[in-house]
């Protein structure tokens, strides 16, 4: 889930403007379970990669 849509109950202001500690909190929260090694790629890189590894497996495949 993305923060830049949720609203904070405390302030009613968007959490991704971090106004009052409760947003500040929640982004940083939100930040961390985000972070992963394909986190910033976006889908369409997913599936370009998806399909080279694809392409790589076939073309061994076939040489052995």
């Amino acid at each position: 889930m993305t923060y830049d849509r949720l609203v904070c109950a405390n302030c009613a202001a968007p959490v991704s403007e971090g106004r009052c500690p409760v947003c500040r909190a929640s982004r940083e929260r939100l930040q961390h379970q985000q972070g992963g090694m394909f986190a910033q790629l976006s889908p369409v890189t997913l599936v370009a990669l998806l399909i080279v590894l694809i392409a790589v497996g076939l073309l061994l495949h076939q040489t052995v």
